[in-house]
């Protein structure tokens, strides 16, 4: 493997929290070398133009429909709309047809991944048999066949005393459990948030309280479990007090939210675009911005895409009856690049909470620029204008509530271990 050298690029530390001029010296599958004075020789000399160097996204909550529904979402397309989104690692989910509830089952899919994506794929197992809530699964075997975490995903375990068994056996083996905070009954057939505008258009709805009582009932069993536990999406405001006195008791407890709820709210479904409906749903402005303030402060530590495929049959139905979910991999970081232009957060701000603080809860190596990280990085121009059009996501399915929207920002090239894995037609 040759040596790489990084020149004039603008290097985003997420680690040191700066942004500055520089080059980066990447050999054998790993950053060698960094710094601000002239460079070292290479073989390979790659000239940035001043476009920004980051670390790869390493995304938590991706869906990928193998097994099942690979008309949805194969790990090939997914790789591929990874690489092209900057995306270096997937983390995914076992919300499958069959669910990942299965060595043998998660022994399959990591095999695919593996054969079929350009990108690192790592895979959560479920939490319960079949995600039913009534029976645990085989952590520690799932655990040795390779599952990095275990969630039920948007299927709550409603019977408190199964979930808090299931938390003491993961306690005991140091496994991560994901856990997604809503009330199971008061969100069942929801499809807005509660308030004047779900009443206008008709929509049934749930009250931001139902997320603040799933995370309440899941920080009491963490006090009683001592569980290592991450919230998939923090959306609402009145969630974020329990959670940071969780943080501030101690507790092993992170959160994330997607990009979706941190650059829409409830007003984007007005003309009932189903492309907008996802779970939990969107929220009211007053949400949106309370949970950017809580992600510039530190108290919800990442983003990730939530990537869900549907298909248009699935979509193309009434409000209430179109299933949830949006795709996101290859839109995550222009998107999240509207904070930036916003001046919300800056973008060691973004990539602390989409590069590094994921690696961190999983225990790699990645999502630094520091000597030593593997070589997973991503080659962007913050500035780059464009208008998406869905149809040419390379996902198979295009479920995008940003189809036709203008954002700023491309992905210019991606690198996995030193090796790149997409480039643009404007890379330098």
């Amino acid at each position: 493997m040759t040596q790489t050298l990084f020149t004039n690029a603008r290097l985003i530390d997420p680690e040191a929290g700066t942004d500055a001029p520089g080059w980066l010296l990447i050999d054998k599958g790993v950053i060698a070398a960094r710094g601000t004075d002239a460079p070292p020789q290479a073989e390979v000399v790659m000239d940035c133009s001043g476009h920004c160097l980051a670390p790869g996204i390493v995304d938590i909550g991706v869906k990928v429909c193998e097994p099942g529904e690979r008309h949805k979402e194969s790990y090939r397309s997914a790789g591929l709309a990874a690489a092209a989104g900057g995306v270096t690692t997937m983390v995914t989910r076992p919300d499958t047809s069959p669910a990942i509830d299965s060595p043998e089952v998660l022994e399959f899919v990591a095999r695919r991944a593996n054969e079929a994506a350009p990108v690192n794929v790592l895979v959560m197992a479920a939490l319960t048999k079949g995600r039913q809530g009534r029976e645990m699964t085989e952590i520690g075997f799932l655990m040795d066949a390779g599952a990095v975490a275990f969630t039920d995903c948007d299927h709550v375990v409603s019977d408190t005393k199964v979930l808090s068994r299931a938390l003491t056996y993961a306690r005991s083996l140091g496994a991560l459990v994901i856990g997604h905070p809503q009330d199971p009954g008061l969100s069942a057939g929801a499809a807005a948030t509660s308030g004047k505008f779900a009443s206008l258009r008709g929509l049934p709805a749930v009250s931001p309280m139902a997320e603040r009582m799933g995370l309440d009932r899941d920080i009491a069993l963490l006090e009683m479990t001592g569980a290592r536990y991450h919230a998939d999406q923090i959306t609402t405001a009145r969630a974020l007090p329990a959670l940071a006195r969780a943080k501030k008791n101690g507790l092993d407890i992170t959160a994330g939210t997607s990009i979706h709820h941190l650059t829409l709210n409830e007003l984007d479904v007005s003309d009932y675009r189903t492309f907008f409906k996802l779970k939990p749903p969107l929220r009211s402005e007053d949400d949106r911005q309370a949970v950017i303030e809580a992600l510039r402060e530190g108290l919800i530590d990442i983003i990730s895409s939530m990537h869900t495929p549907q298909d248009e049959e699935s979509k193309r139905l009434p409000f209430e009856e179109a299933a949830s979910g949006a795709v996101a991999l290859e839109t995550l970081l222009p998107v999240a690049l509207r904070l930036y232009h916003a001046e919300a957060l800056d973008l060691p701000a973004l990539f602390r909470a989409m590069s590094l603080n994921p690696a961190k809860r999983l225990g790699l190596a990645s999502g630094r620029l520091s000597i030593g990280a593997p070589a997973d990085l991503v080659l962007f121009d913050p500035m780059k204008p464009f208008v998406l059009d869905r149809f040419a996501l390379r996902s198979k399915s295009k479920n995008t509530p940003f189809d036709g929207a203008r954002l700023q920002g491309k992905v210019c090239a991606t690198y996995v271990a030193g090796t790149r894995v997409y480039e643009a037609d404007t890379c330098p």
